[in-house]
Protein backbone atom coordinates (compact mmCIF):
# COMPACT_ATOMS: atom_id res chain seq x y z
CA UNK A 1 0.00 0.00 0.00
CA UNK A 2 1.41 3.39 -0.93
CA UNK A 3 -0.47 6.02 1.06
CA UNK A 4 2.02 8.73 0.08
CA UNK A 5 0.05 9.19 -3.13
CA UNK A 6 -3.14 9.96 -1.24
CA UNK A 7 -2.82 13.63 -0.32
CA UNK A 8 -5.85 15.84 0.18
CA UNK A 9 -3.63 18.86 -0.60
CA UNK A 10 0.11 19.56 -0.63
CA UNK A 11 1.60 19.24 2.85
CA UNK A 12 -1.47 17.67 4.41
CA UNK A 13 -1.82 14.14 5.75
CA UNK A 14 -3.59 11.56 3.57
CA UNK A 15 -7.30 11.02 4.12
CA UNK A 16 -9.32 7.86 3.59
CA UNK A 17 -12.85 6.55 3.49
CA UNK A 18 -14.20 3.10 4.37
CA UNK A 19 -17.00 1.30 2.58
CA UNK A 20 -18.77 -1.68 4.16
CA UNK A 21 -20.91 -4.37 2.56
CA UNK A 22 -22.67 -6.18 5.43
CA UNK A 23 -24.82 -9.03 4.14
CA UNK A 24 -26.42 -12.21 5.35
CA UNK A 25 -23.31 -14.30 4.74
CA UNK A 26 -20.34 -12.00 5.32
CA UNK A 27 -19.21 -8.48 6.16
CA UNK A 28 -16.58 -6.90 3.90
CA UNK A 29 -14.77 -3.62 4.55
CA UNK A 30 -12.70 -1.67 2.02
CA UNK A 31 -10.29 1.22 2.62
CA UNK A 32 -9.85 3.76 -0.19
CA UNK A 33 -8.46 7.28 -0.70
CA UNK A 34 -10.95 10.05 0.00
CA UNK A 35 -10.80 11.65 -3.45
CA UNK A 36 -10.36 8.85 -5.94
CA UNK A 37 -8.37 5.71 -6.54
CA UNK A 38 -8.55 1.97 -6.05
CA UNK A 39 -9.03 0.29 -2.66
CA UNK A 40 -5.87 -0.03 -0.59
CA UNK A 41 -7.08 -2.35 2.15
CA UNK A 42 -9.72 -5.05 2.63
CA UNK A 43 -11.12 -7.09 5.51
CA UNK A 44 -13.74 -9.82 5.70
CA UNK A 45 -15.67 -11.20 8.65
CA UNK A 46 -18.95 -12.91 9.50
CA UNK A 47 -22.60 -12.00 8.74
CA UNK A 48 -23.76 -8.39 9.04
CA UNK A 49 -27.54 -8.45 8.62
CA UNK A 50 -28.74 -5.63 10.83
CA UNK A 51 -31.99 -7.39 11.77
CA UNK A 52 -30.94 -11.01 12.23
CA UNK A 53 -27.42 -10.81 13.72
CA UNK A 54 -27.45 -10.12 17.49
CA UNK A 55 -26.06 -6.71 18.41
CA UNK A 56 -22.86 -7.84 20.20
CA UNK A 57 -22.05 -10.28 17.41
CA UNK A 58 -22.67 -7.58 14.78
CA UNK A 59 -20.19 -5.31 16.57
CA UNK A 60 -17.58 -8.09 16.59
CA UNK A 61 -18.00 -8.80 12.87
CA UNK A 62 -17.79 -5.12 11.97
CA UNK A 63 -14.75 -4.54 14.16
CA UNK A 64 -12.98 -7.58 12.73
CA UNK A 65 -13.57 -6.56 9.11
CA UNK A 66 -12.54 -2.96 9.82
CA UNK A 67 -9.39 -3.98 11.69
CA UNK A 68 -8.26 -6.09 8.76
CA UNK A 69 -8.99 -3.36 6.23
CA UNK A 70 -7.49 -0.38 8.05
CA UNK A 71 -3.93 -0.61 9.41
CA UNK A 72 -3.31 0.91 12.85
CA UNK A 73 -1.30 3.81 11.47
CA UNK A 74 -4.09 4.90 9.09
CA UNK A 75 -7.08 4.72 11.42
CA UNK A 76 -6.86 8.35 12.50
CA UNK A 77 -6.89 9.37 8.83
CA UNK A 78 -10.35 7.88 8.08
CA UNK A 79 -12.73 10.81 7.52
CA UNK A 80 -15.90 9.07 6.32
CA UNK A 81 -17.52 5.64 6.60
CA UNK A 82 -20.56 4.31 4.74
CA UNK A 83 -22.09 0.89 5.25
CA UNK A 84 -24.53 -0.99 3.09
CA UNK A 85 -26.41 -3.30 5.48
CA UNK A 86 -28.83 -6.10 4.79
CA UNK A 87 -31.85 -5.48 7.00
CA UNK A 88 -31.37 -1.70 7.09
CA UNK A 89 -33.34 1.01 5.33
CA UNK A 90 -33.26 4.80 5.00
CA UNK A 91 -37.06 5.06 4.90
CA UNK A 92 -37.03 6.78 8.31
CA UNK A 93 -34.35 7.96 10.78
CA UNK A 94 -35.72 5.56 13.43
CA UNK A 95 -36.03 2.53 11.16
CA UNK A 96 -34.96 -0.40 13.42
CA UNK A 97 -32.33 -1.92 11.15
CA UNK A 98 -30.78 1.47 10.45
CA UNK A 99 -30.64 2.36 14.14
CA UNK A 100 -29.11 -0.99 15.11
CA UNK A 101 -26.54 -0.88 12.31
CA UNK A 102 -25.49 2.68 13.19
CA UNK A 103 -25.13 1.81 16.88
CA UNK A 104 -23.06 -1.29 16.16
CA UNK A 105 -20.86 0.50 13.64
CA UNK A 106 -20.27 3.40 16.05
CA UNK A 107 -19.10 0.99 18.76
CA UNK A 108 -16.85 -0.92 16.33
CA UNK A 109 -15.25 2.29 15.03
CA UNK A 110 -14.70 3.59 18.55
CA UNK A 111 -13.05 0.34 19.59
CA UNK A 112 -10.50 0.80 16.79
CA UNK A 113 -9.92 4.50 17.37
CA UNK A 114 -11.56 5.55 14.11
CA UNK A 115 -13.31 8.91 14.58
CA UNK A 116 -14.73 9.62 11.13
CA UNK A 117 -16.64 12.85 10.69
CA UNK A 118 -19.30 11.16 8.55
CA UNK A 119 -20.82 7.74 9.37
CA UNK A 120 -23.78 6.81 7.16
CA UNK A 121 -25.98 3.72 6.99
CA UNK A 122 -27.50 2.58 3.68
CA UNK A 123 -29.26 -0.57 2.64
CA UNK A 124 -27.10 -3.23 1.02
CA UNK A 125 -29.17 -2.77 -2.15
CA UNK A 126 -28.38 0.96 -2.34
CA UNK A 127 -24.69 0.20 -1.96
CA UNK A 128 -24.81 -2.53 -4.60
CA UNK A 129 -26.56 -0.21 -7.06
CA UNK A 130 -23.95 2.50 -6.46
CA UNK A 131 -21.22 -0.07 -7.26
CA UNK A 132 -22.14 -0.05 -10.95
CA UNK A 133 -19.83 1.89 -13.30
CA UNK A 134 -20.37 5.61 -12.93
CA UNK A 135 -22.01 5.14 -9.49
CA UNK A 136 -25.55 5.81 -10.79
CA UNK A 137 -28.20 7.57 -8.73
CA UNK A 138 -31.37 6.25 -10.40
CA UNK A 139 -32.58 2.94 -11.85
CA UNK A 140 -33.44 -0.60 -10.80
CA UNK A 141 -31.54 -2.98 -8.54
CA UNK A 142 -32.06 -6.75 -8.32
CA UNK A 143 -30.52 -8.93 -5.62
CA UNK A 144 -30.70 -12.71 -5.98
CA UNK A 145 -28.67 -14.57 -3.40
CA UNK A 146 -29.98 -16.22 -0.25
CA UNK A 147 -32.95 -13.88 -0.59
CA UNK A 148 -34.41 -12.05 -3.58
CA UNK A 149 -35.65 -8.49 -3.95
CA UNK A 150 -36.00 -5.82 -6.64
CA UNK A 151 -35.88 -2.11 -5.86
CA UNK A 152 -36.32 1.16 -7.71
CA UNK A 153 -33.56 3.56 -6.73
CA UNK A 154 -34.19 7.32 -6.88
CA UNK A 155 -31.57 9.78 -5.72
CA UNK A 156 -29.45 6.86 -4.45
CA UNK A 157 -32.21 5.75 -2.06
CA UNK A 158 -34.77 2.95 -2.27
CA UNK A 159 -38.08 4.35 -3.49
CA UNK A 160 -40.11 1.23 -4.36
CA UNK A 161 -39.65 -2.42 -3.43
CA UNK A 162 -40.91 -5.72 -4.86
CA UNK A 163 -40.23 -9.01 -3.08
CA UNK A 164 -37.66 -9.40 -0.35
CA UNK A 165 -40.23 -10.57 2.20
CA UNK A 166 -38.01 -13.21 3.78
CA UNK A 167 -37.99 -17.00 3.65
CA UNK A 168 -41.37 -17.43 5.36
CA UNK A 169 -43.41 -15.06 3.19
CA UNK A 170 -41.49 -14.53 -0.02
CA UNK A 171 -38.01 -14.42 -1.58
CA UNK A 172 -39.37 -16.33 -4.58
CA UNK A 173 -36.57 -17.36 -6.94
CA UNK A 174 -33.89 -16.92 -4.28
CA UNK A 175 -31.22 -19.35 -3.13
CA UNK A 176 -33.47 -20.28 -0.22
CA UNK A 177 -36.40 -20.88 -2.55
CA UNK A 178 -34.27 -23.07 -4.84
CA UNK A 179 -32.89 -25.04 -1.89
CA UNK A 180 -36.34 -25.58 -0.45
CA UNK A 181 -37.56 -26.84 -3.81
CA UNK A 182 -34.65 -29.29 -3.87
CA UNK A 183 -35.75 -30.75 -0.54
CA UNK A 184 -39.39 -30.84 -1.66
CA UNK A 185 -38.73 -32.71 -4.90
CA UNK A 186 -36.54 -35.19 -3.02
CA UNK A 187 -39.40 -35.91 -0.64
CA UNK A 188 -41.88 -36.19 -3.49
CA UNK A 189 -39.59 -38.59 -5.29
CA UNK A 190 -39.48 -40.74 -2.17
CA UNK A 191 -43.21 -40.90 -1.50
CA UNK A 192 -44.21 -41.39 -5.13
CA UNK A 193 -45.65 -37.95 -5.95
CA UNK A 194 -42.67 -36.90 -8.07
CA UNK A 195 -40.44 -38.29 -10.78
CA UNK A 196 -36.84 -39.49 -10.54
CA UNK A 197 -34.14 -36.90 -10.01
CA UNK A 198 -30.45 -36.75 -9.12
CA UNK A 199 -31.45 -34.42 -6.31
CA UNK A 200 -32.61 -37.39 -4.26
CA UNK A 201 -29.07 -38.62 -3.75
CA UNK A 202 -27.48 -35.15 -3.64
CA UNK A 203 -29.86 -33.72 -1.05
CA UNK A 204 -29.69 -36.89 1.03
CA UNK A 205 -25.88 -36.88 1.01
CA UNK A 206 -25.67 -33.21 1.96
CA UNK A 207 -28.13 -33.61 4.83
CA UNK A 208 -26.52 -36.76 6.17
CA UNK A 209 -29.01 -39.43 5.11
CA UNK A 210 -27.19 -42.81 5.33
CA UNK A 211 -26.09 -44.34 2.01
CA UNK A 212 -28.14 -47.50 2.43
CA UNK A 213 -31.38 -45.50 2.20
CA UNK A 214 -30.25 -43.05 -0.51
CA UNK A 215 -30.55 -43.53 -4.25
CA UNK A 216 -27.26 -44.66 -5.81
CA UNK A 217 -24.82 -41.76 -6.19
CA UNK A 218 -24.25 -40.82 -9.83
CA UNK A 219 -25.20 -37.84 -11.97
CA UNK A 220 -28.47 -38.21 -13.81
CA UNK A 221 -32.02 -39.39 -13.06
CA UNK A 222 -32.78 -42.54 -11.11
CA UNK A 223 -35.26 -45.38 -11.49
CA UNK A 224 -36.94 -44.87 -8.15
CA UNK A 225 -39.68 -47.28 -9.21
CA UNK A 226 -37.25 -50.04 -8.26
CA UNK A 227 -37.16 -48.87 -4.65
CA UNK A 228 -39.13 -50.88 -2.16
CA UNK A 229 -41.73 -48.99 -0.20
CA UNK A 230 -39.72 -49.64 2.94
CA UNK A 231 -36.66 -47.95 1.45
CA UNK A 232 -38.74 -44.97 0.39
CA UNK A 233 -40.11 -44.64 3.91
CA UNK A 234 -36.65 -44.96 5.45
CA UNK A 235 -35.26 -42.24 3.16
CA UNK A 236 -38.17 -39.92 3.86
CA UNK A 237 -38.05 -40.45 7.62
CA UNK A 238 -34.32 -39.66 7.67
CA UNK A 239 -34.59 -36.64 5.38
CA UNK A 240 -37.43 -34.84 7.17
CA UNK A 241 -35.70 -34.55 10.58
CA UNK A 242 -32.47 -33.47 8.86
CA UNK A 243 -34.34 -30.59 7.19
CA UNK A 244 -36.33 -29.61 10.28
CA UNK A 245 -33.26 -29.68 12.55
CA UNK A 246 -31.69 -26.68 10.79
CA UNK A 247 -32.66 -22.99 10.62
CA UNK A 248 -34.93 -22.75 7.54
CA UNK A 249 -32.74 -20.23 5.74
CA UNK A 250 -29.92 -22.80 5.63
CA UNK A 251 -31.86 -24.59 2.91
CA UNK A 252 -30.18 -22.04 0.62
CA UNK A 253 -27.08 -24.26 0.89
CA UNK A 254 -28.88 -26.82 -1.25
CA UNK A 255 -29.15 -24.40 -4.21
CA UNK A 256 -25.73 -25.37 -5.67
CA UNK A 257 -26.95 -28.99 -5.83
CA UNK A 258 -29.74 -27.89 -8.15
CA UNK A 259 -27.31 -25.99 -10.35
CA UNK A 260 -25.01 -29.02 -10.54
CA UNK A 261 -27.87 -31.41 -11.36
CA UNK A 262 -29.11 -29.03 -14.07
CA UNK A 263 -25.63 -29.02 -15.63
CA UNK A 264 -26.04 -32.81 -15.96
CA UNK A 265 -29.41 -32.28 -17.70
CA UNK A 266 -31.58 -33.39 -14.79
CA UNK A 267 -35.05 -32.28 -15.93
CA UNK A 268 -36.37 -31.70 -12.40
CA UNK A 269 -33.43 -29.43 -11.53
CA UNK A 270 -33.76 -27.60 -14.85
CA UNK A 271 -37.42 -26.98 -14.07
CA UNK A 272 -36.61 -25.53 -10.65
CA UNK A 273 -34.13 -23.05 -12.13
CA UNK A 274 -36.52 -22.07 -14.92
CA UNK A 275 -39.28 -21.35 -12.40
CA UNK A 276 -36.86 -19.38 -10.22
CA UNK A 277 -35.97 -17.19 -13.21
CA UNK A 278 -39.69 -16.70 -13.87
CA UNK A 279 -40.17 -15.51 -10.29
CA UNK A 280 -37.32 -13.03 -10.54
CA UNK A 281 -38.72 -11.72 -13.82
CA UNK A 282 -42.12 -11.19 -12.18
CA UNK A 283 -40.43 -9.35 -9.31
CA UNK A 284 -38.69 -6.96 -11.72
CA UNK A 285 -41.86 -6.52 -13.78
CA UNK A 286 -43.74 -5.45 -10.63
CA UNK A 287 -41.69 -2.22 -10.65
CA UNK A 288 -42.96 -1.29 -14.14
CA UNK A 289 -39.51 -1.04 -15.74
CA UNK A 290 -39.03 1.14 -18.79
CA UNK A 291 -37.25 -0.25 -21.86
CA UNK A 292 -33.58 0.65 -21.68
CA UNK A 293 -33.73 1.50 -17.99
CA UNK A 294 -30.60 0.59 -16.08
CA UNK A 295 -30.88 -2.56 -13.94
CA UNK A 296 -28.00 -3.48 -11.66
CA UNK A 297 -27.90 -7.09 -10.45
CA UNK A 298 -25.94 -8.73 -7.67
CA UNK A 299 -25.99 -11.94 -5.66
CA UNK A 300 -24.52 -15.40 -6.17
CA UNK A 301 -27.33 -16.56 -8.46
CA UNK A 302 -26.62 -13.77 -10.97
CA UNK A 303 -22.82 -13.71 -11.16
CA UNK A 304 -20.83 -14.45 -14.33
CA UNK A 305 -21.28 -18.18 -13.75
CA UNK A 306 -24.51 -17.92 -11.77
CA UNK A 307 -27.18 -20.56 -12.45
CA UNK A 308 -29.85 -17.96 -13.22
CA UNK A 309 -27.83 -15.39 -15.19
CA UNK A 310 -28.51 -16.69 -18.69
CA UNK A 311 -32.10 -17.69 -17.89
CA UNK A 312 -32.96 -14.27 -16.49
CA UNK A 313 -31.11 -12.40 -19.23
CA UNK A 314 -33.27 -14.16 -21.82
CA UNK A 315 -36.46 -13.31 -19.94
CA UNK A 316 -35.59 -9.62 -19.47
CA UNK A 317 -34.58 -9.06 -23.09
CA UNK A 318 -38.23 -8.74 -24.33
CA UNK A 319 -38.72 -6.06 -21.65
CA UNK A 320 -35.85 -4.05 -23.12
CA UNK A 321 -33.64 -4.68 -20.08
CA UNK A 322 -30.02 -5.84 -19.87
CA UNK A 323 -28.41 -6.85 -16.59
CA UNK A 324 -25.49 -4.77 -15.34
CA UNK A 325 -23.84 -7.13 -12.82
CA UNK A 326 -21.74 -6.13 -9.80
CA UNK A 327 -19.93 -8.40 -7.35
CA UNK A 328 -21.12 -6.70 -4.15
CA UNK A 329 -21.72 -3.31 -2.58
CA UNK A 330 -18.22 -2.41 -1.39
CA UNK A 331 -17.28 -0.05 -4.22
CA UNK A 332 -20.70 1.54 -4.00
CA UNK A 333 -20.27 2.03 -0.25
CA UNK A 334 -16.92 3.69 -0.92
CA UNK A 335 -18.62 6.03 -3.41
CA UNK A 336 -21.34 6.81 -0.87
CA UNK A 337 -18.73 7.50 1.81
CA UNK A 338 -16.97 9.93 -0.52
CA UNK A 339 -20.30 11.64 -1.19
CA UNK A 340 -20.96 11.78 2.55
CA UNK A 341 -17.65 13.59 2.95
CA UNK A 342 -18.64 15.99 0.21
CA UNK A 343 -16.60 14.38 -2.55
Amino acid sequence: MNSDLNQTSPGRAPAYVVGLDAGGTRTRAVLAPVIEGAPEGEGVSGPGNALTVPGPQLVEHLAEALARAVPDELRRHVVAVAGGFAGASRTAPDEPGRVKAHAALTVALGRLGISAGSVEIHSDIEAAFASAPGHPADGLALVAGTGAVAVRIAGRECAETAGGDGWLLGDDGSGFWIGREAARVALRMADGRGGPTALGEAVGRTLGVPEDVRPPGAPGPYDTASWTRARREAYRMRLLPAVMDRPPVRLARLAPLVAEAARHNDPVAEGILATAADHLTDTVRALAPRPGERIVATGGLLGPDGPLTDLLTARLRPLGLALDRVADGCLGAVALARLGHGG
